[in-house]
């Protein structure tokens, strides 16, 4: 039986719609945007698929284009803790490159997910050359610091509801994840996956939300109403 080609076997050039959805290409101008987008490629990440696993060495600097991440890291009990979903417009990873460490978490497709990624020496070139690129990856990584301290937090609470309402409001964070806007695409049982709860308390508890306004239910995905009520109402 044949082997399927890995993610990196089935990389292409992307084409125009797809750096369209890339926010910090219009940071970079002249023969630097040229540079970024020449060194990039895309792949087509099935569900399952592993963008990054734990202690493999770092390559790329990845974001997501279309579908649906979840990082996520194993216990020395086999438990999985999940840190956090990453929808479309979301990099991630900037730290590992920077250190240049093995990936201490998982990335993996809940559904089927285009990945974006340019190479890490053209990472290094662009922080040589671009003043524009550096203040995007240290506006990332500053506010990626408040979403992790912010998903310690999460994993503490006991109270279903609050626990949807905050992890909801982590996926609708403008600067890291500029192409969800005010519509989420995403199913009850992939928010599940990401907040560690039951498809059906997840449902419960979107219903708590619709009725307080925060958010409405829409066929297919989730609109968010108050973000703000998502990030401090207690219930």
């Amino acid at each position: 039986m044949a082997t399927e080609p890995s993610l990196h076997q089935r990389r292409r050039p992307p084409n125009q719609r797809e750096l369209d959805a890339i926010p910090w290409l219009n940071t970079l101008e002249g023969k630097v945007q040229e540079r970024a987008i020449n060194d990039m490629a895309v792949t087509e990440a099935n569900t399952g698929d592993f963008v990054c696993r734990i202690g493999k060495p770092v390559t790329y600097w990845f974001g997501l284009i279309e579908g649906l991440l979840k990082m996520s890291s194993d216990n020395a009990q086999g438990q999985t803790m999940t840190f956090t979903g990453v929808p479309p417009g979301g990099w991630f990873g900037e730290g590992t490159v920077l250190k240049r460490e093995p990936y201490r978490y998982n990335i993996q497709a809940l559904r089927k997910s285009v990945v974006a990624g340019i190479p890490i020496h053209t990472f290094d070139w662009l922080l040589d050359n671009s003043i524009g690129f550096n203040r995007f990856v240290m506006l990332q990584l500053n506010e990626r610091l408040g979403q992790f301290i912010a998903a310690r937090e999460i994993d503490r609470m006991s109270n279903p509801d609050i626990r949807v309402a905050r992890s909801l409001s982590a996926l609708f964070n403008p600067v890291l994840y500029p192409g969800v806007g005010d519509v989420l695409r995403i199913t009850q049982q992939e928010l599940a996956y990401l907040v560690g709860l039951s498809r059906q308390r997840v449902n419960e508890a979107l219903t708590t939300l619709s009725d307080q306004g925060s958010i409405k239910v829409e066929y297919g995905g989730l609109r968010v109403m108050d973000i703000d009520a998502l990030r401090t109402r207690n219930f």
